[in-house]
Parts: C-alpha cells; sequence; structure tokens
C-alpha cells in the first residue's frame, strides 16, 4: 500500500468532497483522516489516504486531472510520534493584531515544540465590537521540554499581545 496526503483547493461547492472520494474508491483508496474548511468561498482540504501500489499512478492521475479542485499528491510515510513526546493544547483569545501567529510560533520553536494542528478564527467581541482573534493549538515537545519555561515564555508574550493564553499539558493514562 502507498500512502499519500493530498492537499484540494477549489471554489466552495456542493459536491466537492464526493468527488473527492468517488475518485479515491474508484482507485481502490482508503480514505484515512482529513481537516476540510470553507475558507474565503474557497474548499480547502488535506487528507491522508491509502491506496495499492499498483494503483497509486492511475490515482494520482486522475486527481491531478480534476476539473472542480486543484490537488496536489505527496507520498508520504506514517511515522507515529515518539512514545516520549508530550502532548500540549493551546489556546489563545485577545484582540487581533498582526504579528500574532507569528509570535507564538516564534515561541515554540524556540523551545522546538512541533504544531500538529492549528485552527484560528476572528469574531466580533459582544459587547465592544472589536475584532478577537482565537486560536486553538495541539502541541508536541520532547520528553526534555520545560514547561515551565515555555509557560513562562507564553505569559510574558501574552502580556506584550494582550491576549489570554492557556497552555495545558496532556496526560495520558
Amino acid at each position: 500500500m502507498r500512502n499519500l496526503v493530498l492537499t484540494a483547493i477549489g471554489d466552495d461547492r456542493p459536491g466537492l468532497v464526493e468527488a473527492l472520494s468517488t475518485t479515491i474508491n474508484e482507485a481502490g483508496g482508503n480514505w484515512l483522516e482529513s481537516s476540510m474548511a470553507q475558507l474565503a468561498g474557497k474548499f480547502a482540504g488535506i487528507l491522508r489516504v491509502t491506496v495499492p501500489e499498483d494503483a497509486a499512478d492511475g490515482l494520482i492521475a486522475a486527481l491531478t486531472g480534476m476539473t472542480a479542485l486543484k490537488v496536489t499528491v505527496t507520498s508520504a510515510t506514517d511515522t507515529p510520534a515518539p512514545e516520549t513526546a508530550r502532548r500540549l493544547h493551546l489556546t489563545l483569545v485577545g484582540q487581533d493584531r498582526l504579528g500574532i501567529v507569528r509570535e507564538v510560533s516564534q515561541v515554540l520553536l524556540r523551545h522546538a515544540v512541533n504544531v500538529e494542528e492549528l485552527s484560528t478564527l476572528t469574531s466580533s467581541a459582544p459587547m465592544s465590537g472589536e475584532t478577537m482573534f482565537h486560536a486553538k493549538a495541539s502541541l508536541q515537545g520532547g520528553q526534555d521540554l520545560d514547561a515551565a519555561a515555555l509557560q513562562s515564555d507564553l505569559e510574558a508574550l501574552s502580556n506584550d499581545l494582550i491576549v489570554d493564553i492557556t497552555l495545558d499539558e496532556v496526560v495520558w493514562v
């Protein structure tokens, strides 16, 4: 079996997921995981599929030949996170301004923390109507991660950005 990661983007309309799933199914592929969203009138998705080795080239040709979606296909390996990895969840809420994601990601990089999943959105504050920025992230750090130092750096950043940042470590039982 070949493991493939697909990215797809196109003008949003009904039937795009069905077209993708039919193309994958017709090649004998198995849809394993995905994340999809509608952003600014566009459908955007990323997904992982497996397909029999002898059908992979045909699936890739069919996907890249789709007219309603621009699909990019990348071969991938199934490499699970090391058992020593530490999982963290980060939430952030504050008044929107330029550079929030950049500044938070710079702190994470300094602590060698990997962003596994990131979701952001803006909304209108209930009383003031100001634009609020919201972010949720699933993070992974090494076993040697100094969570207290990371928390301290994020708190200092929180004061500079005037945002509330919460960092929780996920404990696996």
